[in-house]
């Protein structure tokens, strides 16, 4: 069976040449997936194409089964989508906001609406303040407020963009949980710039960069193929400059009168007497990844595990 999302040879180029996809082939099926890479890589380009809202210049693109270019009405229906921006009700109250929505999406039963709306709102935790006003609420409750007018119509795929800015911690964690209790039974897209959005929850990472797919896979392959890069030092002052110009360092912090350093070294030259990370964070295995080149150990990782 085909997987919810289908993406094979999508390319993409605006008017003027520029080309912003180059070639994208992937698949998600049920669950947590993330889209990630640095700005100007093409994410936000994949995203208005898997949303209708852009037509590709090359390849094939289907949701549920169906073309994004031959049958745009048929994807929405099974498209649910939280932008980035999602705040211009402020003076109605959560759950007029949703009736509004499950009108204009179609759902002009009443009764079959209301049910809707009572379910989506408990599937994000806000039941309990239906009546409060949009203006009233924190950041990680107008965005869970979002994910509720994705699902009002029940799609089977949903797409987040840059789901945690503006966020603090607490609410980033609560709301990635509940992005996490949804992809139980649909697909879950997120796209972002921001390693830590991701946490444990995703099924697997796609990595852009520069148009192109870079790497595909469980976020435990890229851990895994950071193994022997990540190191921590302890180093003087004196030596820091020179840290800096030939690692990426992902911290520095000062102890006991030393500067204690975690980075990446280049093709596994960690420096001399540096102690090698063993359980390297998913942030500095992405950016192992994106400042050399991994994909021959990533290859060998693949095979080895499924041999």
């Amino acid at each position: 069976m085909a997987s919810n999302i289908e993406i094979n040879q999508l390319s993409h180029t605006y008017k003027g040449g520029h080309q912003v996809l180059k070639d994208i082939n992937l698949s998600f099926d049920s669950g947590v997936y993330g889209l990630l890479g640095p700005n100007g890589a093409g994410k936000s380009t994949l995203m208005k194409i898997l949303c209708t809202l852009i037509t590709p210049t090359e390849g094939q693109v289907s949701i549920c089964g169906n073309n994004v270019t031959a049958d745009p009405v048929s994807v929405r229906r099974q498209l649910g989508y939280l932008p980035q921006e999602f705040g211009a009700w402020r003076n109605y109250r959560i759950e007029e906001v949703l009736n509004i929505l499950a009108q204009l999406s179609g759902m002009h039963d009443k009764k079959i609406r209301l049910e809707a709306i009572t379910k989506a709102l408990g599937e994000v935790g806000l039941r309990e303040i239906a009546d409060r006003k949009v203006k009233k609420l924190s950041g990680g409750m107008l965005r869970r407020l979002g994910i509720a007018q994705a699902l009002i119509h029940e799609p089977k795929v949903i797409i987040v963009d840059e789901p945690t800015v503006g966020l603090d911690p607490e609410e980033r964690i609560r709301f990635r949980n509940v992005l996490s209790d949804l992809g139980l039974d649909r697909t879950v897209l997120l796209s972002t710039h921001i390693v830590a959005d991701l946490g444990g929850a995703c099924k697997e990472i796609a990595l852009l960069d520069a148009g192109k797919v870079v790497f595909q896979g469980p976020p435990r392959e890229l851990v895994q193929a950071a193994l022997g890069r990540v190191f921590q030092s302890s180093i003087t002052e004196a030596e820091l400059d020179q840290f800096e110009e030939k690692y990426v360092l992902v911290s520095t912090h000062v102890a006991s009168n030393k500067i204690i350093v975690r980075g990446i070294a280049n093709k596994n030259e960690i420096p001399k007497n540096a102690e090698q990370v063993t359980e390297p964070t998913l942030e500095e295995s992405y950016l192992a990844f994106m400042t050399v080149d991994l994909q021959p150990k990533i290859n060998c990782i693949k095979e080895r595990i499924c041999n």
